[in-house]
């Protein structure tokens, strides 16, 4: 290829928004005369691996927006340590049939037991899947509506929590809710029920949400459009922090 050419496909690759492209034409070059390619492999590595990179560009960006306290995976999750957890009902969810069906998930466990791990890792994984992916725990989702509200914004803000494909839940049930706030969280729930799909933690038993929302036809309410196609996922496990604090307390110990 003369470095006149050269330099026009440079130019109009980033004309057309192909950035990868205009930095390894010559690297593309070198590998098709290499390998003896023809015109159209050569064309399918260059597509290929610009959509691969655009993927990629697409998935940072996603969790740069997400608002996920970490990035971890199920690969970092130790199955092991929770034995009443059956890996593959997880392993079911991370397929994501049930964010293309814009249904939910609930993982129902105590304390310590890796809960917001797994669904973080879910999120992370349908973020890959070029799903929009948002993380907020319930007391912070309720604060932020209920300012919103005070402000008059309470409609912008709730779309906040209705864009995403996926929204995760965290922690419900850790604080009881007024009813007025009980009230906003119905309408995140109604508003995205069978428009997308929502992923929750908590650690009391759905018996137990009248007491959470301080009203139980509005926990009855919220239930029915949230259980209506939904995933779940309880158990009774031992807590990783405690674990992990033992631990460090027995180095400490040999140490000492």
């Amino acid at each position: 290829m003369s470095e006149l050419t050269s330099t026009r496909v440079r130019a109009t690759a980033v004309k057309l928004g192909l950035p990868h492209l205009a930095e390894a034409v010559s690297q593309y070059i070198q590998r098709a005369d290499e390998a003896k390619m023809g015109y159209l492999d050569l064309i399918d590595l260059v597509l290929a691996e610009e959509l691969a990179v655009r993927e990629d560009r697409r998935f940072r960006s996603g969790l740069r927006t997400s608002k996920l306290p970490h990035h971890k995976t199920l690969e970092d999750y130790d199955f092991s340590f929770q034995p009443d957890l059956d890996p593959r009902k997880v392993k079911d969810l991370a397929t994501l049939s049930f964010v293309a069906d814009k249904a939910n998930a609930a993982l129902l466990m105590p304390p310590g037991v890796g809960k917001t791990h797994l669904a973080v890792a879910l999120a992370v994984a349908a973020c890959r899947a070029g799903y929009s992916i948002y993380f907020t725990t319930l007391d912070d989702m309720v604060r932020h509506l209920k300012t919103a509200e005070a402000a008059g914004r309470l409609t912008s803000k709730l779309g906040s929590y209705l864009r995403p494909s996926v929204l995760v839940v965290d922690e419900v049930g850790y604080q009881p809710l007024e009813r007025a706030e009980a009230n906003l969280v119905f309408q995140v729930i109604s508003k995205r029920y069978e428009k997308g799909s929502i992923i929750l933690t908590s650690n009391k038993t759905f018996s137990e949400w009248g007491q959470i929302f301080g009203d139980e036809v509005l926990a009855t309410a919220i239930l029915d459009r949230l259980l209506h196609h939904c995933e779940v996922v309880a158990i009774n496990g031992n807590s990783y922090r405690l674990k992990n604090r033992l631990q460090a307390l027995e180095r400490d110990t040999d140490v000492a």
